[in-house]
């Protein structure tokens, strides 16, 4: 390892300690740190660790809600050299299992609060043994405070795992995303730039923590000295008041929390002016500041956990044709055919990438690693196609293209025309079982306040709209879309709805 050229998340923990003493890291509840005092608490949580027989490479797994241990248990695991894996705490007690079997960490941090009858179900199927520490009661801080307060010092390759996130399951079972200091550290400075995150920055962790998707601006955060604010749960009373008392610049919310917010402030009695995030409605653009980072003006793009957040942002090189964007300046992007040759603009193909902000791979998972990185590039099992301008347009994972008769249909062209029906406020396409066409459309259909619209009002919209073998032959009604952080829980609709049936024989990405 180049030592004079490292640089890992315990390098900037230890940056953070000699430039910005007096600062403060984090915000939990009653608890705030300073960066010195950050940092004491992760040497001595990292020396614990390492007392309880945790080495370099080994997992700590995190089973519970947003918390500052959080980030203390990522940053220990850093100075160790060792991976940390915030697991989603939705999971059954039987998925947990999985994870615990799967991973095989050397110390799982769990809670009892509101998962501890999984928990219990989790450890009496899980066949791995490991040390089981609790959180949410006197065991975690009675462990840390048996460290020593001495940095480790352990030397860390930075191109090492750090992270593992587990992904959907598109092969039928979770898979653990290994992500490298190194891939890190880019997404963060990338994150930092696009969002004018600086040490000022103070960031609302209202997005669960097991996602890249609120992670990657936490670690922006942390990466540019800005305090993190850490919430148990999405709550529009506590999060109006953190706000308000934090100042927070910045926060993870969509639109159902949104609508809690105006609910909840509608009176005015929290400021909520010191919030940069995106615009909307009037009456929210009112409350809040609309941001003017490019973030801001242009959020989101084309990403997945494998690159650690974005391969694509639609805040990079100014306008684009494409919906998703150009590529980050940290990677390559090529659209290609089922042999791996780049296809011409304009045509649809896979989106593969490669560059330091990929994962190393996924954990344990050697056949399924060959042919993700297969000829030296990540291969994202997403369709795409590339602009005449260059921007690239995601169009939806291969595994879920629809299969009508002889005919592939992509469902975000069909979710594009349903978006312009007027009373439909969001919409997602999923294919279903067809005794006579293998597979047929089905469209589910949140629709505005206020709106009706039936079934046949939908379909006979997208028949003058897409071709008509396009259109959706069933639509369900709900009142909001399940997601996975701001994407569509495509796995839950197929789960609820009963869809299936795809050409590539699976669920998901």
């Amino acid at each position: 390892m180049d030592l004079l050229h490292s640089l890992t998340l315990a390098d900037v923990l230890r940056e953070h300690r000699r430039s910005y003493p007096q600062r403060t890291a984090v915000v939990c509840g009653d608890t705030r740190l300073t960066w010195p005092e950050l940092d004491d608490r992760v040497n001595q949580l990292a020396n614990a660790l390492t007392e309880a027989g945790v080495e370099a490479g080994d997992r700590v797994l995190w089973l519970g809600q947003n918390c500052h241990r959080v980030l203390e248990g990522m940053l220990a695991a850093a100075k160790l050299g060792a991976v940390f894996s915030p697991a989603n705490w939705r999971q059954t007690g039987a998925e947990f299992a999985f994870v615990v079997d799967d991973s095989r960490p050397a110390v799982v941090i769990w809670q009892q609060d509101e998962i501890g009858e999984a928990i219990a179900e989790a450890r009496a199927k899980a066949t791995h043994r490991a040390r089981w520490l609790r959180h949410d009661n006197g065991e975690y801080e009675e462990f840390l405070a048996s460290g020593a307060s001495d940095d480790p010092m352990t030397d860390v390759d930075p191109a090492d795992p750090v992270l593992q996130i587990y992904t959907a399951a598109f092969t039928g079972t979770p898979n653990g995303a290994l992500l490298s200091h190194t891939a890190v550290v880019i997404q963060d400075l990338l994150m930092a730039n696009l969002q004018r995150v600086d040490a000022d920055y103070v960031y609302l962790n209202a997005g669960p923590l097991f996602h890249v998707a609120t992670l990657m601006t936490t670690l922006a955060t942390f990466h540019m000295a800005g305090t993190n604010v850490f919430t148990r749960r999405v709550d529009a009373e506590e999060l109006c008041r953190l706000i308000d008392t934090e100042k927070c610049t910045g926060a993870f919310v969509m639109g159902p929390t949104i609508a809690q917010i105006l609910e909840t402030n509608k009176d005015g009695r929290y400021d909520l002016k010191s919030l940069r995030t995106f615009g909307g409605a009037p009456e929210w653009n009112d409350m809040i500041t609309v941001d003017p980072s490019p973030w801001g003006q242009r959020p989101a793009g084309y990403g997945q956990t494998e690159v650690m957040g974005m391969l694509t942002f639609n805040a990079v090189g100014g306008t684009a044709t494409g919906a998703h964007g150009r590529p980050s300046p940290a990677v390559q992007v090529r659209i290609v055919d089922p042999d791996g040759n780049e296809v011409a603009p304009g045509e649809t193909g896979e989106i593969v990438g490669r560059g330091p902000a990929m994962m190393n791979g996924y954990f344990d998972r050697d056949d399924l690693n060959a042919a993700r990185q297969a000829g030296g590039w990540h291969h994202t099992n997403d369709l795409g196609r590339r602009e005449p301008d260059g921007s690239i347009t995601f169009i939806g994972p291969k595994t879920r293209i629809i299969k009508s008769a002889a005919e592939n249909i992509y469902p975000t062209e069909v979710e594009a025309a349903l978006a312009k029906h007027p009373a439909v406020k969001e919409a997602a396409v999923i294919g279903v079982p067809d005794p006579t066409w293998t597979q047929s459309v089905k469209a589910i259909v949140a629709l505005k306040e206020g709106e009706t619209a039936t079934a046949d009002d939908i379909i006979e919209h997208c028949k003058a709209t897409i071709a008509s073998y396009k259109k959706p032959r069933t639509v369900e009604f709900v009142d909001a879309l399940p997601r996975q952080g701001w994407m569509v829980d495509y796995d839950a609709l197929d789960a609820q709805f009963d869809g299936g049936g795809y050409p590539g024989g699976q669920r998901g990405r």
